[in-house]
């Protein structure tokens, strides 16, 4: 998944930590449903950023469990994967996409 990575604005992520989420705007539910639906269940997270939008290093979330609120909220339990550069930014549906490459990290001996 390196192309239209749907793209969650909200706060930092790391590799392995737990990342709960609260899901209640109409343009974010639209985006946990599709990367269920997908069977991705995959997006990225990165803080906003007032010149472009968001930022240009992030972590990718995987989705273990969605919990659907009757009102069309969601509680979202993600965990930190990868980290990544976002190349391209892009828009769908109200949410930011992005191309990315993902980062290496430096194996320390």
């Amino acid at each position: 998944l390196t192309k239209n990575v749907p793209m969650f604005v909200c706060t930092m992520a790391y590799p392995t930590v737990p990342c709960p989420l609260h899901v209640f705007e109409p343009r974010y539910r639209l985006m946990i449903r599709r990367s269920m639906e997908t069977g991705t269940k995959q997006f990225g997270m990165c803080i906003s950023d007032s010149q472009n939008g968001f930022a240009d290093y992030g972590c990718m979330l995987q989705i273990r469990n969605v919990h659907f609120l009757p009102d069309g909220r969601s509680v979202v339990d993600t965990v930190g994967g990868k980290r990544f550069r976002v190349l391209q930014r892009g828009m769908k549906d109200g949410y930011c996409t992005a191309d990315i490459e993902y980062l290496e990290d430096v194996k320390v001996y």
